[in-house]
């Protein structure tokens, strides 16, 4: 049998019917589907993709299980690395991870690794505690142990360490769990029935969760351990909108991506008036920034719906930061990317936004991050008329932590100070994720969840 080069192609929702939909864009593989994708992987003897999954999950074995009609195993086998899979699936950049590291991508297309693991992942939750990974008997430890955030990095460690038989209480700021997975990412990539079944599972592992909880404001750090917690865990993520600091910022119907994204997600704005958190979107919208954010920002207002939207990035098209799923379906969603350009000012008329004053921009040499430097055209100033703005370029951690907490060290972007064990300043704290590395991706936070977890155990255990 001929070996199949390319991808197993996965099927979409059309883009003329999506457009007017928050529904799930890309619809997954079926069962034939995804034993036709595990067919193509090579089963290497020393496989690199492991090596490129900050979760170490073990792929070429749960692949040889789809192949051997094992979903349960399959799922078991993800499981023991990963709380998150049918999450991961949908949103970790395995192209940029797993994937790059295909021995099968050297010559052809590499194995479709998150496809194949958000099909087991959803298999996982339709049989929900069937082909998990909790131990038959978890031995109860008298240890309580606080973990602050419920985003990937406070799921994660949460529970590693209830299957461990710690007591563990998961603090969240908002109404519903989930942090950066529920608030800042569309329905139409991260449906929000997904995220719930995941959190119930971890729910099922003995995890306790707290809603409506800011921890250094409801509750300190210092008062956690009076209530007889042993250690903390914080993963609280980057919260903190960026913005340009350009004149005229401040007008009405200019957005941080922050706020566009947890008014729509988290607050349902999509279905005003059912829900009473209206987001005004004129009929042209400009989203500035190049990233996933950016991105599910534009397509977002596409489906609210503005007229024409556009994509304003510094960079050119090669060097957008975005995954290229992404790019690829705001483009089919008739979002218009004014690449090499970059804001100067926002002009308004009675308090609000009218239009954008922009600068053409031009690469030269190369930045420490080996990124070309944008340098602006002198004389190429020019206008955009705008409803809206969307600003999407970065988050940083929120300061309330750090200001209520006496003794946690902080750098300069306002990240917790950790040492190679995610151990704080303070004893018996530990942080991981975004709040420490400032925005990464979702898998990378779970990294250093699963990390921080095995750190909490052995100080637990020297204790």
């Amino acid at each position: 049998m001929a070996l199949q080069k390319e991808k197993t192609p996965v099927k979409s929702q059309d883009p003329e019917l999506r457009i007017k939909n928050f529904d799930e864009v890309c619809l997954g593989y079926n069962k034939s589907e995804a034993v036709q994708e595990a067919g193509r992987c090579l089963q290497c003897k020393d496989p690199a993709c492991v090596k490129g999954c900050p979760v170490e999950v073990p792929i070429p074995d749960f692949i040889k299980a789809i192949i051997d009609d094992d979903l349960d195993r399959a799922a078991h086998i993800i499981k023991s690395k990963n709380n998150l899979p049918a999450i991961c699936g949908r949103v970790c950049p395995q192209e940029e991870q797993c994937e790059k590291l295909c021995i099968m991508g050297k010559k052809y297309e590499p194995v479709a690794i998150g496809r194949l693991e958000r099909f087991v992942g959803d298999y996982a939750l339709k049989k929900a505690g069937v082909s998990d990974s909790r131990p038959a008997k978890i031995m109860k430890k008298k240890e309580k142990i606080a973990v602050v955030g419920s985003g990937p990095a406070g799921l994660t460690a949460a529970a590693d360490l209830a299957k461990e038989g710690y007591q563990v209480t998961l603090f969240e700021a908002l109404h519903a769990a989930g942090g950066v997975l529920r608030y800042g990412i569309p329905e139409f990539r991260l449906p929000e029935n997904i995220l719930d079944q995941e959190v119930s599972e971890i729910q099922k592992l003995g995890v306790e969760i707290k809603l409506n909880v800011v921890i250094g404001k409801t509750i300190t750090i210092d008062e956690l351990f009076a209530e007889g917690y042993s250690t903390v865990f914080i993963g609280t993520g980057a919260g903190l909108p960026k913005f340009l600091g350009l004149p005229g910022e401040n007008l009405n119907g200019i957005y941080s991506a922050n706020e566009f994204l947890t008014r729509v997600n988290l607050m349902k704005a999509y279905k005003f008036p059912e829900y009473k958190t209206p987001v005004r979107i004129g009929k042209k919208v400009a989203v500035i920034g190049g990233g996933n954010v950016a991105m599910d920002s534009a397509r977002t207002a596409v489906r609210l719906g503005a007229e024409e939207v556009s994509i304003i990035y510094r960079r050119s098209k090669e060097e957008l930061p975005a995954r290229d799923e992404e790019i690829e379906h705001a483009e089919e969603e008739g979002v218009i990317f004014r690449l090499s350009n970059n804001p100067t000012a926002f002009h308004g008329e009675n308090g609000r936004v009218k239009s954008i004053e922009c600068v053409k921009m031009k690469l030269e040499g190369i930045d420490s991050s080996g990124r070309p430097v944008p340098v602006p055209v002198a004389g190429s100033n020019w206008s955009l008329e705008v409803d809206n703005v969307i600003i999407a370029i970065g988050q940083t951690p929120n300061p309330l932590l750090k200001y209520n907490t006496p003794g946690l060290k902080t750098n300069l972007n306002g990240g917790i100070i950790v040492d190679e064990n995610l151990s704080a300043s303070i004893p018996g704290v530990y942080a991981g994720g975004d709040i420490v590395t400032g925005a990464a991706t979702v898998i990378k936070a779970m990294g250093a969840g699963k990390k921080a977890a095995q750190s909490i155990i052995k100080y637990l255990e020297e204790k």
